[in-house]
C-alpha cells in the first residue's frame, strides 16, 4: 500500500514557496508519493482571476517533475465542478483502493478547518498533514492527534497573489517562481492586464 499525500491547490500560478513546501512534505512526511492536484475550479475563489486549468496544470507538471516522488495530477478536472476535498478524496479512494491518501493543507486551512465541507469526515476517513503558516498557530485536538499531523516545514511567505499582482504591474516575477514557469507565463501572457 502506497501512502499518497493530496496537495490541492489552485496553483494559480505555482511558485517556489508551493516547490519548497511539496519538496519538504516528501522528505519528511513519511509518504510514498505527493500528488499535486490541480484545482478546476476551486468554490472559494473566483473564475475571472484563474489562469485556464491547462495552464495551470502545465506550470504545475515543471515543478513536479523536478523533485522526487511529487507528480502532478489533473484527477478533479474529471469531476463535478467546484470541486470539493471530500468527493476528490471518495474518489481516489474508489478508484485507487489499496492506496492511502493523506491531505496536506496549511495552517491557514486548518484554521478555518470547520467551514469545509464535510471537514468531521475528512478526518475520520483520512490523515491530514499541516504545514506552518506564519500568523497561524496550530492546534491539534488529543482525540485527533492519531490522524492529524504538523509537518514542521519552513514558513514560505509567498503567494500566487503577489505573483498575479506583480504581473499585472510589470514587475519582475524572477526568483518568485521556476524561470521555465516565468517564461511560459510570458510566452501566453498570463495575467497581465490587456
Amino acid at each position: 500500500m502506497r501512502r499518497i499525500g493530496i496537495f490541492g491547490g489552485s496553483f494559480n500560478p505555482i511558485h517556489n514557496g508551493h516547490a519548497i513546501i511539496a519538496n519538504y512534505i516528501m522528505q519528511h512526511g513519511g509518504l510514498d508519493q505527493l500528488w499535486l492536484m490541480v484545482s478546476p475550479q476551486n468554490p472559494l475563489k473566483q473564475p475571472h482571476e484563474m489562469a485556464g486549468e491547462l495552464h495551470r496544470l502545465r506550470m504545475t507538471e515543471m515543478v513536479s517533475h523536478r523533485i522526487d516522488g511529487v507528480e502532478t495530477s489533473a484527477f478533479e478536472f474529471t469531476m463535478p465542478r467546484p470541486s470539493y476535498t471530500i468527493d476528490t478524496l471518495h474518489a481516489l479512494q474508489e478508484k485507487f483502493s489499496d492506496d492511502e491518501f493523506w491531505l496536506v493543507i496549511g495552517a491557514d486551512n486548518w484554521a478555518v478547518w470547520d467551514r469545509w465541507r464535510a471537514h468531521d469526515e475528512i478526518v475520520q476517513q483520512f490523515h491530514l498533514l499541516i504545514y506552518p503558516r506564519l500568523g497561524f498557530e496550530v492546534n491539534i485536538p488529543d482525540e485527533l492527534s492519531d490522524r492529524v499531523h504538523l509537518v514542521n516545514a519552513p514558513i514560505i511567505e509567498l503567494s500566487s497573489t503577489t505573483v498575479r499582482e506583480l504581473l499585472s504591474q510589470g514587475q519582475s516575477i524572477a526568483f518568485y517562481v521556476p524561470a521555465d514557469v516565468e517564461q511560459y507565463i510570458v510566452k501566453h501572457q498570463l495575467y497581465t492586464l490587456a
